[in-house]
């Protein structure tokens, strides 16, 4: 059956560009499938993942040997024996007369160390990065990391050496400086520069190393683009390097802090060593530890702790804010 001029114009034409559909198919064209099936698994997801699972050793153990003995160092601060008493430890521990000169000789310790760390520490990282020659930049480097090797207390024997004019290889000049024995070397007024230059020694070659690797981070274009302008080294020190290192500075000042506050070892070996003219509670970690393991206070040596932690939270965040740590740039 012929069909008529009208029914040919009313039929309607397939779209151009339209899949034609089959009569195999009568649902229709099928859906695109989703394009994560058609991909392979996001490459980040594993590394996320990945991720994760390093940290997960760190943060279990930040819990066990941090979190967890930080909230129970609380609960024994203000508790005594088990019953709730405010801040009854702390007006207590504050009130004993060795409380105060411990306080000072930590706080003159931290100035002492906090400023002759910064200052010689950027000072020396600049000195060693603008040597051209690579072979020496390394060894230097290499002496620099040395004394970080050495424990604590191994340091503090050493010391013990040096600081004794009857054995140290540096007599001659203890002796010019009126020191003829160990006693009077460590004497009171002289163990903040002792502790010092004891911890100077021991931790300040892995922060040249560190501020070596943050300096190696400026372009080289900002620095010839400086001298070009008539910059000297010491123009580019102060107004290109430094500026550029403060957050790697204010980290530096951080874990120092942390470390200063924590001051034991030394004064404890100091104060065996010198039969007792090192006194036992010189710092307060040092007193502490007598409230602790000779009085058998660990709620007035949880108090002594908390405050130290709390003073060190305070300063750190003082860092953070002034060198803006955590601002991106």
């Amino acid at each position: 059956m012929t069909s008529t001029p009208l029914e040919s114009e009313t039929r309607t034409e397939p779209a151009v560009g339209a899949a034609p559909q089959s009569d195999a198919d009568p649902a229709g064209p099928r859906k695109p499938r989703k394009a994560g099936r058609q991909r392979a698994a996001n490459p980040l997801a594993n590394e996320t993942r990945f991720g994760y699972i390093f940290v997960s050793g760190y943060v279990l153990l930040l819990l066990a040997f941090g979190i967890v003995p930080t909230l129970y160092a609380v609960f024994l601060s203000i508790t005594e024996n088990g019953v709730f008493v405010g801040i009854d430890n702390f007006v207590r521990v504050f009130g004993d007369y060795r409380f105060l000169p411990a306080v000072g000789h930590v706080t003159l310790y931290i100035v002492f160390w906090l400023i002759s760390l910064i200052v010689l520490v950027v000072f020396l990282a600049i000195i060693v990065h603008s040597i051209r020659a690579k072979w020496l930049s390394v060894s230097i480097r290499f002496l620099y990391y040395i004394p970080g090797a050495i424990a604590g207390a191994s340091s503090v024997m050493l010391w013990l050496f040096l600081l004794d004019p009857t054995v140290s290889p540096v007599a001659g000049l203890l002796r010019a400086m009126g020191y003829d024995s160990l006693i009077r070397t460590v004497s009171i007024d002289n163990l903040p520069i002792v502790f010092t230059v004891i911890a100077f020694w021991t931790g300040a070659g892995s922060w040249i190393v560190i501020m070596y690797g943050a300096l190696n981070n400026i372009s080289n274009e900002v620095i010839e683009a400086a001298k070009v302008d008539g910059a000297n080294p010491l123009q580019v020190a102060l107004h290109i390097q430094l500026p550029m290192m403060t957050k790697w500075i204010s980290y530096m000042g951080i874990m120092s802090l942390a470390a200063g506050t924590q001051l034991f070892v030394e004064p404890r070996v100091l104060s065996q060593a010198s039969r007792g003219v090192v006194p036992e509670d010189y710092s307060l970690n040092q007193l502490a530890y007598l409230y602790a393991f000779k009085q058998g206070d660990f709620s007035g040596s949880a108090a002594i702790s908390i405050t130290l932690l709390v003073v060190a939270l305070a300063l750190s965040t003082i860092f953070i804010l002034k060198g803006k740590l955590f601002e991106r740039d």
